[in-house]
This record gives structure tokens, sequence and C-alpha cells, in this order.
């Protein structure tokens, strides 16, 4: 790799210069990341060792899980780390991959959240033909989609970004290796990248966003014919399901739909979707389901 570039390490400007700041963050997210592990790793052994992996909507959440652990472990140990260091580097390597695995792992993410909508839609909207259209093969193949579709999003951009020349400044203004902080130290001219990354990147966020927004429409426009409890438990699920939706997906699409320019508010919104909202995941899927919770409560009280 560094034989394209003669930069061998990136410094890495991270969220403030003042001591007392990086002290308190460095506390702060390390006790939301240890909730991130705890949280997910309860969620995701709670489903593999009780019924519930059998179905379809706890199937695809154990996935959700483990994608927020990998997604968040691409980013924040580094993070936290740094905190306490006054010179905060990564090495050319260690960025690209970085570049590589948070889209990976983030798209990933954002696939699995289409198909819970999906799940939901077929549940509410086609309830006679649930089991037969949701069946185990059918998961099996829309989980493989999802990966394979990480892999579409995140090899394009990661080749284009290894074949940029960085021969000059090499601090990058954010805490963690992205897209467009990297374009803005290469040194060459990199409109055309910035336009397809935007495409890639902002246009598919929001286009999923869009989608996932209209299918819940029809969802909750669907609900108006079933019973009160019916429209009860289905709008728990769902109201869990728009809540990470829009903690995820505002920020994304802040982030990456819009010309390739660094604002000093994006190390805010990356906040929310590279630690926020996969910490929250698993208080906002278990709190409000009954299922999800006796699950837990008899698989940690089986072991204990």
């Amino acid at each position: 790799m560094e034989s394209q570039s003669n930069v061998s390490e990136f410094i890495l400007v991270g969220l403030s210069s003042d001591q007392n700041i990086q002290t308190f963050c460095f506390v702060l997210f390390s006790f939301c990341y240890i909730g991130l592990l705890i949280g997910n790793f309860l969620v995701l052994i709670s489903i593999k060792c009780s019924p519930l992996f059998q179905q379809p909507m706890y199937y695809f959440l154990s996935h959700l899980s483990s994608m927020d652990i990998c997604y968040t472990s691409s980013i924040t140990p580094k993070l936290i780390g740094d905190l306490l260091v006054e010179r905060k580097t990564i090495s050319y390597g260690n960025c690209m991959l970085q570049v590589f695995s948070m889209h990976f792992f983030g798209m990933i993410e954002v696939l699995i959240l289409t198909v819970m909508a999906f799940d939901r839609y077929v549940a509410i909207c086609k309830p006679l033909h649930y089991m037969s259209i949701m069946n185990r093969t059918r998961c099996h193949f829309l989980v493989l989609a999802a990966w394979a579709g990480g892999a579409v999003h995140a090899f394009p951009q990661f080749s284009m970004i290894i074949q940029l020349p960085f021969c000059g400044p090499n601090e990058i203004d954010h805490y963690f290796c992205d897209i467009f902080p990297l374009l803005k130290v290469a040194c060459t001219d990199t409109y055309i990248t910035g336009v397809i990354m935007l495409v890639n990147s902002g246009m598919v966020t929001l286009t999923t966003f869009v989608v996932l927004f209209f299918s819940y429409v029809v969802i909750l426009f669907t609900l108006r014919h079933h019973s009160a409890e019916g429209r009860r438990k289905a709008l728990s699920t769902c109201g869990a399901h728009i809540t990470v939706i829009v903690l995820f997906f505002g920020p994304s699409i802040f982030a990456y739909l819009r010309p390739p320019t660094p604002f000093p508010e994006d190390k805010v919104f990356a906040m929310f979707y590279t630690i926020i909202a996969p910490m929250f995941n698993p208080l906002i899927y278990t709190l409000r389901n009954s299922e999800m919770k006796n699950a837990m409560r008899k698989v940690w009280c089986q072991t204990s």
C-alpha cells in the first residue's frame, strides 16, 4: 500500500485538545463501549440459546447485534486508546483497513435493518403467508445478500482510496479514518472521487432510508384493520425499529449526502452512528419486547 504514498502514518486530531475533555470522554466512551459489548452479547447469546432463534425477526436481530459489535469495534477501541495519549497516530495500512471495515460492516448493518423492515412488512401485511415467505432458507439468503451488499459497497471505495497519493499534510481532522477527511489531505484533485463516494455512500444511505420510511408507512396504514391488541404489539415492535433507523440513518445522511468537505459537526454526528446507535440497539429491542425479556430471563436464570 505504502508504494502509493509518501505518508507512512496519519495524525488524528481527535475530539478535543483539552485534556479535561479527553479524560471525560475516555471514561464516557469506555463505559459506552463496555455497555455496548455486554448488551449486544446478551441479546446475541439469549437468542442463540432460546427458541426465538427459529423466528425470522430474532434471527435477523442476532445478526444485527453481531454487526453492531464488529462495526463499533473497528473504531471505538482506537478512539478510547487515543484519548490517553497526546499524539494520536494511525499507520497508513491500519487507516485503510479502518475505512474498509467501517464501510463493510456499516453497509451490512444498513441492509440487515432493511431486511428486518421487510420481515415486519410480511408479518403484518401478509400474516397468512408469513412462514412460507420467511422460511429459513430465505432468511439465510437475505443475510448472505446483506454480506454481499457490504462487500459490493466497501471494495470499490477501498480500491479508490488506496490509489490516492498522500505526499504532504497527514493530519486528519477526525477521530477515525473516513473517506471525506482522507480526500482533503490527498495531494491530487479528488473532485471525481468525491462525487463517486457521495453516490456510493450518500445516495445509497438516502435511498435505503426512503425505502424503509415508506415500508413502515405501509405497515402503519395496514394496522388500521388489526385488533387493538394486534396494533399494540405491532406498534411496539415497529416503534423500536423506527427508533433505531432514525438514530442510525439521520446522522449518516448528514455525513455522506453532501459535498465532500469536512464540517466541525461531523465528529458529533459520527458518534451517533458509530457509538450511540449500536449501544442503544439492545435496550431499544428488549425493553418493550416481552418475548425477548422472557428469553433472557430463562437463559440467564438457567445458566446461573
